[in-house]
């Protein structure tokens, strides 16, 4: 059974230890208060799951790279800086790596010369190792969910987000509704008086509400139906964290339906195994 944490003002009250977690968890699974199905972690979205962690973390070190990069080049001498500044990511990435800065590492110049083709060298490593994985994550996730892939907006890497929120198991989710609140995606009631409106949700999984903002995003810019509805609820008046919020919960319906649809037939295939 899947429990969540305890409740805060309940947790505050009773302290915080293991034993104390683990005694509010039984008492949740006795009550019927925690009914949830765990994700089942045996199929091929866990598979994309592990792959995505070297994906994300390589993503997150070229970043990096690049910014020590343009760091260096602000402190670097007036001779180096000169040559480098204005230069795209890319050209700046080439010329470095093909540089030969010297051999006499007590000079400042050479220093940073070698610093930066370090550094550009490991930029373009670390570029490599993301497009083999991209490489890897694209088959697995056309292969987890084909008809996901092909709508609007959904890439591989915001469809494979979706898919390990999901996990293995999608039917373990009651309906789209729960999903949406699972993805942060559903709305809140934030009505007083006789103002009648909802917020955003600020809960659930981050990732993939951030999978369905870029979504939306790409839709705002290319998908014409899309963009008639922005321009539609813009001149009723509606801010535009509202109409994020609306486009979220309509594409987490839309995404719902083709993770249940592509991974059902698996379970029923591995069942009858």
């Amino acid at each position: 059974v899947d429990v969540d944490r305890p409740d805060r003002k309940a947790r505050r009250a009773n302290g915080k230890s293991d034993a104390v977690d683990a005694y509010a968890a039984a008492t949740a699974v006795l009550s019927g208060r925690a009914n949830g199905r765990p994700k089942s972690r045996n199929g091929i979205v866990e598979a994309i799951r592990f792959l995505r962690v070297v994906r994300r973390s390589a993503i997150k070190s070229r970043t990096q790279t690049i910014n020590q990069i343009r760091t260096l080049i602000i402190s670097a001498p007036a001779e180096v800086r000169e040559r480098l500044r204005g230069l795209p990511t890319y050209q700046l990435i080439a010329q470095l790596a093909r540089s030969r800065p010297g051999t006499d590492l007590a000079d400042p110049t050479c220093a940073v010369r070698t610093a930066l083709r370090r550094l550009s060298r490991r930029y373009q490593h670390l570029t490599e190792e993301i497009s083999e994985a991209d490489a890897e994550l694209g088959p697995l996730v056309a292969h987890a969910a084909p008809g996901l892939v092909e709508l609007v907006g959904v890439g591989t890497e915001t469809a494979a987000q979706l898919l390990i929120t999901a996990g293995d198991n999608p039917d373990r989710l009651k309906s789209e509704a729960s999903f949406a609140h699972l993805c942060g995606a559903s709305p809140i009631s934030a009505s007083s008086g006789r103002t009648n409106r909802h917020r955003l949700n600020r809960g659930g999984d981050r990732q993939a509400n951030h999978a369905l903002h870029t979504i939306a995003l790409v839709r705002m810019r290319y998908d014409p139906r899309t963009r008639l509805y922005v321009a539609r609820r813009t001149a009723e008046g509606m801010s535009k964290k509202d109409i994020f919020r609306c486009l979220k919960r309509f594409i987490a319906r839309e995404v719902y339906k083709h993770l249940t649809s592509t991974n059902i037939p698996q379970q029923l295939l591995q069942a009858a195994a």
